[in-house]
């Protein structure tokens, strides 16, 4: 692999900032629907904190890697080297209003 130039560097770098935010936002909702939504939604599980909480932390850690690696993969997917750059539009669109 050949040396990265800093704009690259700098494009990984958001990358794996925007992943772990992602992540940390929805295994938080994860976390959120897993404590307090699903004993409303089950009501035999209301006082078993025992088989909550384990179930929670769970799901948490399952969805953070999850996303984190999803992100991940499709930014190392769309930057391989030698990917050819998108086409461009066949009619952009006109610059001169009169022609």
């Amino acid at each position: 692999m050949g040396r990265r130039t800093q704009a690259e560097r700098d494009a990984m770098t958001t990358e794996i900032g925007f992943a772990l935010f992602a992540g940390t936002v929805l295994a938080g909702a994860a976390y959120f629907g897993v404590t307090e939504l699903m004993p409303h939604l089950f009501g035999s599980l209301r006082g078993r904190w025992s088989l909550i909480g384990p179930l929670s932390l769970a799901v948490t850690v399952v969805v953070f890697v999850a996303v984190v690696a999803t992100v991940l993969a499709r930014f190392r997917r769309a930057t391989r080297p030698g990917r050819r750059a998108p086409a461009q539009p066949s009619q952009p669109g006109r610059t001169n209003p009169d022609s």
